[in-house]
């Protein structure tokens, strides 16, 4: 699912437009960058976290020639998943809510139906 879809299925879920959906997607994706550049922990119950994960310079190797190659220290983003989130993903379960099925003619429905769900 992109991001576009995504801000779809929020407009027809919470009957907003387009735009709006999209807007609200990128103030929480904005919200999440910010956090994160701010190595703050960002925890959404049911669904996981957010980190800032530290890695210190290190010697590596190229792997191609063999060369050994200096490791500049990073700081990367890592995601923890939810147990409910894990849970469901594993169990196929779906939300209690159901969603509005798609009009089929749409593009991005043939990418979001599951095969044997009725969404």
């Amino acid at each position: 699912m992109t991001k576009s879809e995504l801000a779809e299925r929020l407009s027809q879920v919470q009957k907003l437009s387009r735009d709006r959906a999209g807007l609200l997607l990128d103030t929480v994706f904005d919200c999440l960058s910010q956090g994160l550049s701010r190595d703050e922990r960002i925890e959404i119950r049911g669904f996981g976290s957010f980190e800032t994960r530290h890695y210190r310079a290190r010697d590596g190797r190229n792997p191609r020639t063999g060369a050994a190659v200096q490791v500049k220290p990073k700081r990367l983003p890592f995601f923890k998943v939810g147990k409910e989130l894990r849970d469901r993903v594993a169990n196929g379960l779906r939300t209690t809510r159901e969603l509005p099925a798609m009009d089929p003619a749409s593009p991005s429905a043939s990418v979001l139906r599951i095969p044997g769900t009725k969404i």
